[in-house]
């Protein structure tokens, strides 16, 4: 069964997609690893921001690996590439 999100994308990630954000259809169970591969799927320029980029679902941080997510409709999914700065 599928639902719809809303992903947001910052800094490098919004670079690489080309929208700050965008409602998209994924499975409603999934682990964070298969969330991010929907994303890439969508947004192949993603993938070289695997190795550093974070997930937060309902504004907490989820790390990218086996975590099982639950999604409902209507929820937020961040996308947040590490930040550069002093």
């Amino acid at each position: 069964m599928s639902t719809e999100v809303l992903v947001l994308y910052f800094a490098r990630s919004a670079e690489l997609t080309g929208v700050r954000s965008e409602k998209v259809r994924v499975p409603q169970e999934l682990t964070s690893l298969q969330l991010w591969e929907e994303l890439v799927t969508r947004h192949p320029r993603l993938s070289v921001l695997r190795t550093q980029v974070v997930l937060a679902v309902r504004e907490e941080y989820v790390a990218l690996g086996d975590q099982p997510v639950r999604l409902q409709t209507g929820d937020e999914v961040a996308v947040i590439p590490p930040l550069s700065g002093g």
